[in-house]
């Protein structure tokens, strides 16, 4: 799972989104962005296509507080940059981008420091994508062990397989404290001091450091400060029945039946380590579809495998409007009205319910208002380099913010992506990170894959440019390595321009998926076409002839490029 530490979950889509007007500067001209809307980590993210127009601040920002304020009205200076600085780039925040941002920062030969309020690694290392993947290496070979089908088909016999809840939930728990001690081990070593304490911007350069009047200045600054679980209104957590994937993560509990409200990647893949440890899961989507983020035929080969033949029901085209931990020896309630009508449709009663409706960014208290910066729902706006925008359209000067704060594209790694692209800047050398060849995972059973467009979306973009679209696909049952491993359902998509051979989106259902990605996505960041990538060598009996094969399928009227003129000598 990519909790990103993973936008809004797909059940609540409308409530929050990233800001619609992030925009590129120039002297002369404002500009904001028309966007593409892609789905990633259960929530709706914008990849920005970018338009002259003029913009405005539409919101305040609501995580406001009043005694930042006082401190900023008491230190008399705050509102001019210092002459000199502590550090060269000063990171409010120690999760998967800050730590990205921090060694690039160094590597680059800047003083760096990063800020930490709570634990280095952030959601990540510490609530999401690390302790989640220790969870669903245990869900598949618990699923593989009890399937005695495939383990026959193999020539293998085993006895009755079993799990020690608590033994399962210490390896989440190690994984996560060996990661975050990895972490901070790098950033020590390569001499980025960590300070702790919440960082609290001040006026312009210039960060509190914890509760003391302790305060650094810096040449420029990165926000950094990621998400947290998103909980509708009407919902109650009480952290043991009704709970948020941070709860889910310790795994204090197995529960019978559970409810998991959201059927993106968060709730697809607690349903896979649920069902894998016993329980019965019934989903809550609003929208009509299971798994509406991803690619339609896509989601349609994973609803048939990941979820039909296991012990999973759902209920689609519904809200939860209200829901009610378990007590007194009476169940959890959950209330479902209809999506489009808001009329009661249905009451729940369960054993647990998983509020898997994704996450919000955390800008509570980082005294944004003190340098006139308004939060639009939370995020914090920024131009396609990152560079934070004030309420008046204009660029604060010096200051950045990357990843789940500025809901660009809420992923660990995109935000270590945009962390880099900063530094970049800053040292001298423009750079403007393409979100388009950022690859998603979930990692169920089957894994999930995909970077660029989905199909839609593609025919939608051609539409308007004037360009044709076309597909390919190629299916695991003809891969070798994947029949000898009896692991033949899979797809893999391929999205192109038959003109130029412009790879638009590539999606890949089946076994090491999340791992097979990479070689579209960063075809697509380099640029490269398919009538180039055809020629490459893959080795045999590999799961990355899949892409193989699916390249050399595409129809691309365009030529080759001119290869090396002297062959190498070898």
């Amino acid at each position: 799972m990519t909790l990103s530490p993973i936008s809004l979950s797909s059940t609540y889509t409308t409530t929050i989104t990233p800001p619609r007007h992030c925009s590129l500067f120039n002297t002369t001209t404002t500009t904001t962005a028309t966007s593409l809307n892609l789905r990633f980590c259960s929530l709706k993210h914008s990849t920005f296509a970018f338009t002259s127009l003029h913009i405005r601040s539409h919101h305040n920002n609501p995580f406001r507080r009043n005694h930042f304020n006082a401190i900023s009205a008491a230190l008399s200076d705050n509102g001019t940059a210092p002459k000199s600085f502590d550090y060269d780039l000063l990171i409010i925040g120690a999760g998967v981008g800050g730590h990205g941002a921090a060694l690039h920062a160094v590597e680059k030969g800047l003083k760096t420091a990063v800020v930490e309020g709570d634990v280095v690694g952030g959601t990540c290392v510490n609530r999401g994508c690390v302790p989640s993947k220790a969870l669903l290496a245990v869900s598949g070979r618990m699923r593989e062990l009890r399937n005695d089908h495939h383990l026959k088909s193999l020539g293998i016999q085993v006895s009755n397989a079993g799990y020690d809840r608590q033994a399962v939930a210490d390896h989440a728990n190690n994984l996560a404290s060996k990661i975050r001690g990895n972490l901070t081990n790098s950033m020590k070593a390569l001499g980025v001091d960590i300070l702790t304490g919440f960082g609290t911007i001040l006026g312009p350069q210039k960060v509190k450091v914890g509760s003391s009047n302790n305060v650094v200045t810096a040449k420029d600054i990165i926000i950094a400060t990621g998400s947290v679980p998103f909980v509708p209104k009407g919902i109650e957590v009480d952290g043991k029945t009704v709970i948020t994937s941070d709860h889910a993560l310790k795994l204090e509990t197995v529960p019978d039946w559970i409810a998991i409200v959201g059927s993106g990647y968060i709730g697809l893949e607690f349903s896979d380590v649920y069902t894998a440890l016993g329980s019965e899961v019934t989903f809550v989507e609003a929208l009509d579809q299971l798994m509406p983020g991803f690619d339609p035929e896509i989601s349609k080969l994973a609803q048939r495998v990941l979820i039909n033949p296991r012990n999973i029901d759902y209920h689609t085209g519904v809200f939860a409007s209200k829901i009610t931990p378990a007590r007194d020896g009476k169940p959890v309630l959950i209330e479902l009205i209809d999506a489009k009508t808001k009329e009661q449709k249905d009451t729940l009663e369960v054993d647990a319910a998983l509020i898997a409706t994704g996450r919000a960014p955390f800008t509570q208290g980082l005294g944004l208002e003190n340098i006139d910066v308004a939060t639009q729902r939370g995020f914090v706006p920024v131009d396609e380099r990152m560079r934070v925008i004030d309420a008046n359209g204009s660029l604060v000067p010096h200051l950045y913010c990357i990843g789940d704060a500025n809901g660009k594209m809420m992923l660990a790694h995109a935000a270590s992506a945009q962390g880099i692209s900063v530094v970049e800047q800053v040292t001298g050398r423009d750079h403007v990170l393409n979100h388009l060849s950022i690859p998603a995972a979930c990692f169920t059973h089957p894994e999930i894959s995909m970077v660029g467009l989905t199909e839609p979306q593609a025919r939608e973009k051609g539409e308007k440019e004037g360009f044709d679209v076309s597909v390919a696909k190629t299916s695991f049952k003809a891969n070798t390595k994947a029949l000898a491993e009896n692991e033949g359902e899979g797809l893999a998509k391929l999205i192109y321009r038959p003109d130029n051979g412009e790879i638009l989106g590539v999606h890949i259902f089946g076994l090491h998926a999340a791992d097979l990605i990479h070689e579209a996505s960063n075809a697509i960041a380099l640029g490269t076409r398919i009538q180039d990538i055809k020629f490459a060598v893959h080795a045999h009996p590999t799961l990355s002839e899949v892409l193989d094969e699916l390249f050399k399928s595409a129809k691309v009227k365009a030529q080759a490029s001119d290869q090396v003129k002297e062959p190498v000598a070898v």
